[in-house]
């Protein structure tokens, strides 16, 4: 593991390349590391189990997940995945959608399409549409959300989990993060391309009124004593 870790983390500290286009910087980033992805990001994306509890697709459903990586995420759903219509894990890094193909080789019914999570279309509307860690790493967010709410049929649901930390001054009820949070993680994480902003929540639950949202911390690999946030939100779409 520590060999492992140690490769991961030479490219954390070299960073995600700051100029070309957006898949050519994340094949950069991710292409040397992906097949030592998951085992470092075991220990650092929390709260992915829970979000797939919470969303609970039934069998026969459709699902969308945008910026699915190397399929890590699916497995979450255990043998239920075997029993949905159809399952499409889009990702715009071909070295991790490789990985994700060969994980998802026995199943037919998974799709592993490689396309950016702002234009992906598909023949119909899916009953669950969601983001693992992967809202952050895109750059224009704000359409990435609004395609996945096209993506998804009236009551359908939304869910993400992703880091963030909170505005300075939050409406009242939410949490308030101190200074160094608001300082520090957003800086650690750029570096790697990973954009932490408070406007993503909000943006959600305009978007979504009908939602639930939970606040987190985790610890963070090799940094102890630090804990960064992370949020589950899981919106339903209105209509039936």
């Amino acid at each position: 593991m520590i060999a492992s870790d140690a490769r991961v983390l030479l490219h954390l500290l070299r960073g995600q390349p700051r100029r070309g286009p957006h898949r050519d910087r994340l094949e950069a980033f991710y292409g040397p590391q992906a097949r030592h992805y998951d085992a470092f990001r075991e220990r650092l994306l929390h709260g992915r189990r829970e979000l797939i509890e919470r969303l609970d697709p039934p069998a026969g459903s459709w699902l969308v997940e945008l910026g699915g990586g190397t399929g890590r995420n699916l497995l979450y759903f255990g043998e239920r995945l075997a029993g949905f219509r159809r399952v499409d894990l889009v990702d715009l890094c071909p070295s991790l959608l490789a990985e994700a193909r060969r994980r998802m080789a026995g199943l037919p019914n998974v799709r592993v399409v490689e396309a950016d999570a702002v234009a992906y279309r598909c023949e119909e509307q899916a009953d669950c549409v969601y983001f693992s860690y992967s809202l952050t790493m895109i750059p224009d967010w704000h359409s990435a959300l609004q395609n996945a709410l096209s993506l998804l049929r009236p009551g359908g649901l939304l869910g993400v989990v992703d880091f963030y930390v909170s505005e300075a001054s939050p409406p009242p009820g939410a949490t308030r993060h101190g200074a160094f949070d608001r300082f520090f993680w957003p800086r650690w994480f750029a570096q790697d391309g990973v954009r932490l902003c408070p406007d993503h929540l909000r943006r959600m639950q305009e978007l979504l009124p009908d939602h639930v949202i939970e606040e987190r911390r985790a610890p963070v690999p090799y940094l102890p004593g630090l804990r960064v946030p992370y949020y589950l939100f899981v919106g339903r779409k209105a209509g039936t």
